[in-house]
């Protein structure tokens, strides 16, 4: 079984790290975290460029926890956080989330959104501490 952690290099992506590494070591399980782009602009500030993924892997390196980091850039998002949930058999899928209008969901859609609708895990949605 594993945890899956939806993660972005900001404040909501180490809240929702915090927190999967946590559920990792409570269950006994493996962790995943999924870091994706659509590669729609030409600078993502939520993908992890190469100095970044090298840090994070030596953050995770550093834990007694099975894990993996995956990285996909061109597919839906969200769609690549379910696929890892259906890949690994996740037990939960963990997500950093932030305060949105009804509108900025309308325009923008949600991330958060699609995958607490669609996954077929319980979602931890995680905000960073004030």
């Amino acid at each position: 079984m594993t945890v899956v952690v939806g993660y972005i290099p900001n404040e909501y992506g180490e809240a929702a790290l915090a927190e999967g590494i946590e559920e990792a070591r409570r269950r006994g399980t493996r962790l995943v975290v999924v870091n994706a782009t659509k590669g729609d602009a030409l600078v993502d500030h939520r993908y992890v460029g190469e100095p970044g993924l090298a840090e994070l892997q030596t953050r995770l390196a550093t834990l007694d926890l099975d894990h993996e980091v995956r990285q996909t850039i061109g597919a839906d998002i969200a769609e690549e956080l379910l696929r890892a949930v259906d890949d690994t058999g996740a037990q939960v899928l963990v997500i950093g989330i932030r305060h949105r209008t009804a509108v900025g969901k309308l325009l923008m859609g949600s991330v958060a959104q699609h995958v607490m609708l669609d996954a077929p895990c319980p979602v931890l949605a995680v905000k960073p501490a004030p």
